[in-house]
């Protein structure tokens, strides 16, 4: 576990399913992933790491997700309830996971971020990913998604 500011970071669980669930229909209305997905993603520890932050009464008010498979990880999903963004969850969650990829020895971080999420591209951006493609119309409701990657290794970058 990791200290978080007024609570803590530790691994997602069958039990933290539910309300990481609700949150995701809260935060996401329109591309939220079935409570069945983030069950299947729990249930491939060899390829997924999953986290959550939980304020000081223990209410998760953050997720993160990364899926790795040589020799790309992918960061499957962050997110913050709105009323904690600012505080450096987001940012602490980015960590995490770069540090997770790097630990499995990766050689690139991936990700999909909304086009119209400038907050979340500027975190992205600070930590060094850089935008390499578009995927039009990505989101159910029509928002494109850029794919952002940082290389992990030095001389060894995905042909993407």
């Amino acid at each position: 576990m990791t200290a978080l500011k007024l609570g803590r970071v530790r691994p997602m669980t069958a039990a933290d399913v539910a309300p990481v669930h609700a949150l995701e229909k809260a935060l996401f209305p329109t591309d939220a992933w079935p409570e069945q997905m983030f069950r299947d993603e729990l249930g491939q520890a060899q390829t997924r790491h999953y986290l959550v932050a939980e304020d000081a009464t223990g209410v998760i008010i953050a997720y993160a997700g990364l899926m790795a498979v040589a020799p790309i990880a992918d960061i499957q999903t962050i997110a913050v309830v709105p009323e904690r963004e600012g505080q450096g969850i987001g940012s602490q969650l980015l960590t995490m996971m770069i540090v997770e990829a790097r630990e499995r020895r990766m050689n690139d971080l991936m990700l999909e971020v909304r086009s119209d999420n400038p907050r979340a591209q500027a975190l992205y951006e600070r930590y060094g990913f850089e935008q390499i493609n578009v995927r039009p119309r990505y989101y159910r409701d029509g928002a494109d998604a850029l794919v952002m990657r940082l290389p992990l290794v030095e001389g060894k970058i995905s042909p993407w």
